[in-house]
Formats: structure tokens, sequence, C-alpha cells
């Protein structure tokens, strides 16, 4: 049986846009209608959120943001997982736009999360993901900008370093727990999410002292894979904290706490028995073909 850990949380503050709604209740409608597209200027990130980028860039002054994606079928698609990854942590929806710049399409190759409840996302990433690995790498995407809101709303994570590599390690390791999950995405099977992590792992650096450094492509795997074997437990966000440090403490000082956990007793005696197979994936011994048929 597996065990739940509960928590109690307060409703978080979120920036809303006054804005026309999108009638998503008839496909058919919806395919003959255009992206409709926001008359604000496009708010670029503040410096707490350039460490929230799923990429480093910024946004394009032509860039504009939109409420739908270039389809019904992609924008129910992202309004749906939006939904349900936050209904996972026990939240309501932040504000989810999708930026496009017809100008200059492959400066929207970016996901960023906001600090006042925001979640940006271009058009280029979207369909590139989609078109490398299926709408399985979009919805981890997402559910890593989505960690990013936990950060912001919890004052995670509780690890601090002079880059942005545990905040986006921890954000990798949410979407990995919600790639999971029953009530997310629901894959039971590791080798079920290998393009998502694929994706997210070439997108990997090894800039390690620039503060915007996000983890090195072996870092990034072995935090989603972390994050995967957290989805066994129900876990609130401040216990996944806790969780996912205590154990990938290995990948940031290069040594694991090899203590029990007294915290959550069952979930150590599970996690202890990955422990060796994460140091193997953060230090490149788990080759990338075995990594794929991990279970």
């Amino acid at each position: 049986m597996k065990k739940n850990f509960n928590f109690c949380c307060l409703a978080g503050a979120m920036a809303v846009f006054s804005l026309t709604a999108c009638n998503d209740n008839s496909t058919e409608d919806n395919l003959l209608q255009q992206p409709q597209a926001e008359s604000a200027k496009i708010e670029q990130p503040n410096e707490l959120e350039k460490a929230c980028y799923y990429v480093d860039q910024n946004w394009n002054s032509s860039a504009v943001l939109k409420t739908s994606m270039k389809t019904s079928t992609d924008t129910n698609f992202m309004n749906g997982q939006m939904t349900k990854i936050a209904s996972l942590w026990g939240r309501s929806n932040p504000t989810l736009r999708f930026v496009d710049d017809p100008s200059n399409p492959n400066s929207t190759y970016n996901a960023i999360s906001y600090s006042t409840g925001k979640i940006y996302y271009g058009y280029a990433i979207y369909y590139d993901a989609k078109n490398k690995g299926g709408d399985i790498v979009n919805a981890m995407i997402l559910a890593h900008e989505y960690g990013h809101q936990l950060q912001y709303i919890f004052g995670l994570p509780s690890v601090s370093e002079s880059t942005a590599r545990p905040n986006e390690l921890e954000a990798d390791g949410f979407a990995g727990y919600y790639l999971r999950r029953p009530e997310g995405y629901n894959k039971t099977q590791f080798s079920e999410i290998a393009a998502a992590y694929e994706f997210a792992q070439s997108i990997g650096d090894y800039s390690t002292t620039s503060p915007g450094h996000h983890g090195t492509p072996p870092q990034r795997r072995s935090a989603v894979r972390l994050g995967f074997l957290l989805g066994q437990y129900n876990l609130s966000a401040s216990d996944f904290d806790y969780n996912f440090f205590y154990y990938y403490q290995g990948v940031l000082n290069g040594t694991y706490k090899m203590g029990k956990n007294s915290r959550n007793p069952e979930l150590d005696a599970y996690m202890m028995q990955y422990i060796d197979e994460l140091r193997k994936i953060q230090s490149g011994e788990i080759s990338a073909e075995e990594f794929k048929q991990l279970k």
C-alpha cells in the first residue's frame, strides 16, 4: 500500500489578465478561429524568474501573447494538462499563455514560469517538442514550469547554490513525479517517458559557474528519474522537496546521504534500492540506451 503524506497550504496570489476568453466548447468552431492575441505588451522576466527559464533567452519585443495554440487540439491538450498538473498539487490553475512571434518564430523556443502566477509557453518549443517526442514532452515541460510555481509559493527549493541548478533539477524532479502519478500522466514504466527525459537532458548545459546553469545532461536525467521514483508515493510539495534533496545530494555534492530517512522510513526502504542506479546515471556509467530501458 502506498503511503500518503498530506500537506495543507494557503492559496497563492495570482496575477490575472483581462482578456477575451477562447471558446473551447466546439472543436469544429475552434479550428476556424485564429489564435487570439492579447493587447498587452509581453512581459519580460525579472532576475528571479530568469533562473526559471526552460532555456535561456528573453522574449522579443515583437512577440505577442495568445490564449491558444495553432489548433484547438493543441490548445485543449495544454489547458487540460495545466488543470491536471495543478490539481495534482491541490491548487487552481496558474495563468497559462502562449507566445508567438510571426516575424521571428525561433525566438519563442522557451517556456518561462513567472513569480506572479503565470506561465508563458513558446510556440517554437511546443511544436519542436511535439515533433520530436509527442505530447508527453510538452506535458513534462509544463509540469517542470509548474514546479517553479510551487517553488515560488512555498519558498523552495530548500537547497541553494550560486547557480539555478537546484531550482532546475527539482523542477525536473517535479515533472518526473507528475508523469508517474496515477492522477497525473499515469506512466507506470520509466521507459514510457523516454522521449520526455531525452528532450530534457538535451537542453542541459555544462556552464557550471553561470548563474543560469540548469544542470548537466546526466544530472537532468537523474533528476527526472528520481522524481519518477518518488512518484511511487503521494507527497505534498514540501515532502517532495525534502525527499528529493535527501537523495539527490549525491548529484549536487558528490556523496549520497547513506543514513536512514527517519522522516519517511517506508519511502526510504524503497529508495535505497535505487541509490547506486542514480549514482551511475549521474556519472554516465549507465549508457543512454540502458537508460531508456529502465523500468
